[in-house]
């Protein structure tokens, strides 16, 4: 059986970014000196001694900012801002809930650029995808803002004329704890829906990419939410915890890895709070012989090198059948050679850099892995060189590339033969977020998805994620209520 590894992986810049690239800088300054925590309608500096971490730009290795993390204190006064905001608010109607969500949006999108250059500061994607994102957290925003108003509990006939009826009613202070792939996006997700049901969230951005979280904060308080509303508390480990023990928290949902989410749902079943778990994936990718070729590369690509390839729901088993894998590897590895690599603020650059050198020299890691278990290496491999020869350095599923979360643009091909046997090697992971499937049999793409244990399953398409869609997983992917 054959089976290879194709690789794209991106440098860290030691150079600055060109002089076009600093200007579109929202800040002015590659250095942000403002709070970057809110609560109670403003920034805010934390209480007695905090401490201090540098958050460097992926781009250019340099220090963006220096991140005050909470303590105790500083979470225990977001928490109340939010339970004197949860009172208000959750007395409103749909409706009015509804207004003020339509208007961030609308705020959302006359910011779009400069909320986008500064997520690509912050986080390194290109500019490009960076819009994108922006306009997703718009569209979840407008969407859950309609949703607000449609809220209704049931009335139930009873024998003898009697009825009962049931109320929904909000939960109270949620709280948010966000992953660095998309930071203001994900605010927007775990946001939108709290808002629009009646409740408060105090948000807490990944360590690595808090920049854009804040400005979310500043558009719900200029839309004209109450103070306290949606307040953002920066920090690692310890501000985590602090937010998941806090007893006037109601509910905890959190976006990130495997072993953290363990350790929320163990913090959280002290309080018997309820939680959701977004957490990671090892997505298969079956390409059928009769599926358009042209387009399953293009899905294989999406699934893989979107966002640098940082992005939980990536098909990162791509299962070729063997018929076809020659043309396939032969085409995937032209348009991977073909991704124009630099400077993400740049409109041109379709990939930029990995969020953080620790990241790359994880991910790299996985690769020299890989080789070492014989795995192929077709192209890239090592940290981005413009003039870096290509590698030729054979994959199976009992690989460590194969079975693991590599989180970068590492793509594992791996041939089969049959629909039963593909099957097998597909769902034999202990992760389940997405999966999809490239074929022109309409009846197989049905019944294979049947047999796909995956929250989410794309049909001759990939990474597609409308707000209108739920996006969980089976297995060690999480949960999603």
């Amino acid at each position: 059986m054959l089976q290879r590894l194709a690789v794209l992986l991106r440098r860290p810049a030691a150079a600055p970014l060109a002089a076009a690239a600093v200007r579109c800088v929202s800040t002015g300054s590659m250095h942000i000196t403002a709070p970057l925590n809110f609560w109670a309608g403003k920034r805010r500096t934390g209480e007695g001694k905090s401490n201090m971490e540098n958050v460097y730009e992926p781009a250019t290795g340099r220090v963006l900012c220096n991140l005050e993390t909470c303590g105790a204190a500083d979470v225990d006064q977001a928490v109340k801002a939010a339970m004197s905001a949860f009172g208000h608010w959750s007395k409103m109607s749909g409706m009015e809930r509804g207004r003020v969500m339509i208007e961030a949006a609308h705020i959302i999108e006359k910011r779009r650029e400069e909320i986008a250059e500064m997520e690509v500061v912050n986080n390194g994607k290109c500019i490009t995808e960076a819009r994108l994102d922006v306009d997703s957290a718009r569209l979840c925003t407008e969407y859950y803002a309609g949703l607000a108003s449609t809220l209704a509990g049931q009335h139930i006939q009873l024998p003898g004329g009697s009825f009962a009826y049931t109320r929904r009613e909000p939960l109270g202070v949620c709280v948010g704890i966000g992953a660095w792939n998309y930071p203001f996006q994900i605010a927007a997700w775990k946001s939108a829906p709290a808002l629009a049901c009646g409740n408060s969230m105090v948000f807490k951005p990944s360590p690595v990419t808090p920049v854009t979280a804040v400005l979310l904060a500043e558009i719900y308080a200029q839309a004209g939410a109450p103070e306290g509303l949606f307040n953002v508390v920066q920090g690692s480990q310890e501000t985590g915890s602090l937010l998941c023990h806090h007893p006037d928290v109601a509910k905890v949902s959190f976006t990130g890895s495997v072993q953290t989410g363990k350790k929320i749902m163990e913090m959280a079943s002290k309080g018997v709070k309820p939680v959701t778990l977004e957490l990671g994936g090892k997505s298969p990718l079956l390409i059928f012989q009769d599926s358009d070729l042209e387009n399953a590369v293009r899905g294989a690509l999406m699934a893989n090198f979107l966002s640098q390839g940082q992005v939980c729901s990536n098909g990162t088993r791509v299962f070729v059948q063997k018929e076809i894998l020659p043309e396939f590897v032969d085409e995937v590895v032209k348009r991977t050679q073909a991704i124009k690599i630099g400077d993400p603020l740049l409109e041109s650059t379709r990939m930029g850099a990995l969020v953080s050198r620790p990241h790359l020299d994880k991910v790299l890691a996985f690769v020299e892995q890989a080789k070492k278990e014989g795995a192929t290496v077709l192209c890239g491999g090592e940290a981005f060189v413009p003039s870096d020869p290509k590698l030729k350095a054979n994959c199976t599923d009992d690989m460590t590339c194969v079975k693991e979360e590599i989180f970068g643009p590492v793509m594992s091909v791996l041939s089969f033969e049959t629909e039963e046997e593909v099957l097998l090697r597909a769902n034999d992971s202990t992760m389940g977020l997405a999966a999809g499937i490239f074929t022109r049999d309409v009846r197989r793409a049905h019944r294979v998805v049947e047999h796909l244990k995956a929250g989410s399953c794309f049909i001759n398409n990939y990474n597609i994620t409308p707000v209108e869609v739920p996006f969980g997983g089976f297995k060690m992917s999480g949960t999603v209520k």
